[in-house]
């Protein structure tokens, strides 16, 4: 078994990018990026002869883009670098660490797996002073720390990854000409946000398209308005013992939350009325912004959203969007829903341990940012080198941001946040209380506990 899995990873390495085939997307000192990073990194860097295998889950375009950056490592420092890429990359890395031929770095696209190594003993903790580093310079940086920060078989907490890549859930989408039209300003605060939802009704009109259909993922969407919610009205470390299960998932706080979403499901407020959400496809629920008359004036999802906007949408002029807002009375400041990916060291060399110091210097995420999609919470970016300003501004919330946290469904076991979690707020959309859904998800993960 072992011998054929050594072959598929070969073939697999036949097939992989190698950042060296491709020449440098950006000359060296031009541009305003930060070429001084990159010389300070290649000065102290010497690794001519020696070779750095990654395996990640891009491919296609983000290969590309990565590969891109990986360019500039190789002319750094002399490595020889390759990168292969898998849709099966979770179940891939498993076999590979525990058959011994794992590549030198994984490029983790959720914190659960990795957690799961590390307690295994099957990643190695990232080099001195990166902790540091990151609460210095990354916005909500103590919080990027926090999510990759696992115990190993000893018991011991240690930082075992570091976040390269991020993603932005907390969004609310709009049409800026029907806002005009109708004389409605960006809300600021979670209470304005439910003002103008109520403002909306009053003129007789639907402020919101919420769709939670998506086959047999049916559900998914709320929980990611759930996850907002509990960010809003909880301090972090509430919602950090919710999806850790060290409070129980019907604790008076979480249905509260689920009450405060609720509140956005109300018949009046959603096109097609409440019953219509479990039903309507998430893919689908954003075309009533664009229908005329509008069929609703507001959409939460994440960053991808766009994808699924009619042919030809100018996001930034046809379509637009602002931070789904935290309460002023709350004072939680600024949290940050999202996602991204992790890079762990899962197989150390002198190659492996520069390369996480490479991922520090502002010019590993310039030389990305200035392409297409991929945001940063390094505060030392040049943002004007955005090369959509779209994306430019999403990277505004993550660096205001004072609380980040990742996607908690994500963080759950399968049987929960792919599972118990989908159904029981496709049951609280039909009509159940958030009581009785938050008492039936509850059950579910007490039952996988014992």
């Amino acid at each position: 078994m072992t011998a054929r899995l050594g072959a598929g990873v070969a073939a697999l390495a036949l097939m992989a990018g190698t950042a060296g085939a491709q020449s440098l997307m950006f000359p060296i000192d031009e541009g305003d990026f930060n070429w001084d990073s990159y010389h300070e990194f290649a000065d102290a860097t010497d690794l001519s002869g020696q070779s750095l295998t990654i395996s990640g889950p891009w491919l296609s375009v983000d290969q590309e883009l990565f590969e891109s950056v990986l360019a500039y490592f190789e002319e750094a420092t002399g490595a020889d670098v390759s990168y292969v890429g898998s849709d099966s990359f979770e179940q891939q890395i498993v076999i590979d660490v525990e058959a011994g031929s794992a590549p030198n770095i994984g490029v983790f696209p959720q914190p659960g797996l990795l957690n799961t190594l590390a307690n295994r003993g099957l990643v190695t903790p990232m080099p001195e002073g990166t902790e540091e580093w990151i609460a210095e310079n990354y916005a909500a940086g103590q919080s990027w720390v926090d999510l990759a920060t696992f115990e190993g078989p000893e018991g011991e907490e240690d930082l075992y990854g570091l976040f390269y890549k991020a993603d932005v859930k907390s969004l609310v989408w709009y049409i800026p000409e029907n806002f005009e039209d109708a004389g409605y300003e960006i809300p600021e605060t979670m209470e304005d946000l439910k003002a103008l939802t109520e403002q909306i009704v009053e003129d007789g009109e639907t402020p919101w398209c919420i769709g939670l259909g998506s086959g047999g993922a049916t559900g998914w969407p709320a929980t990611d308005w759930v996850e907002d919610m509990v960010l809003r009205t909880q301090p972090p470390e509430v919602y950090d013992q919710w999806v850790s299960h060290e409070i129980p998932f019907n604790d008076e706080r979480i249905v509260n939350a689920i009450s405060e979403f609720g509140y956005f499901l109300q018949d009046d407020f959603v096109a097609g009325g409440s019953q219509a959400v479990a039903s309507t496809d998430f893919r689908d629920s954003p075309q009533g912004l664009f229908s005329f008359p509008p069929q609703c004036y507001m959409h939460h999802m994440a960053s991808f959203i766009p994808s699924f906007f009619p042919e030809g949408t100018v996001v930034g002029e046809d379509a637009d969007f602002f931070y789904f807002p935290a309460y002023e009375e709350e004072d939680l400041g600024q949290p940050v829903l999202g996602a991204g990916t992790v890079f762990a060291i899962t197989d150390e060399n002198e190659a492996a341990n520069a390369f996480m110091q490479f991922l520090q210097t502002p010019i590993a995420h310039e030389i990305w940012m200035a392409q297409s999609g991929f945001l940063t919470p390094l505060t030392t970016v040049n943002t004007d080198l955005f090369g959509d300003p779209t994306l430019g501004r999403m990277n505004e919330i993550l660096l205001d941001a004072t609380t980040f946290r990742f996607d908690g469904s994500d963080l759950m076991p399968g049987a929960i946040g792919a599972g118990a979690f989908w159904t029981g707020m496709v049951d609280f959309a039909g009509g159940a209380s958030a009581q009785e859904a938050a008492d039936e998800i509850e059950d579910a993960w007490a039952a996988i506990d014992q």
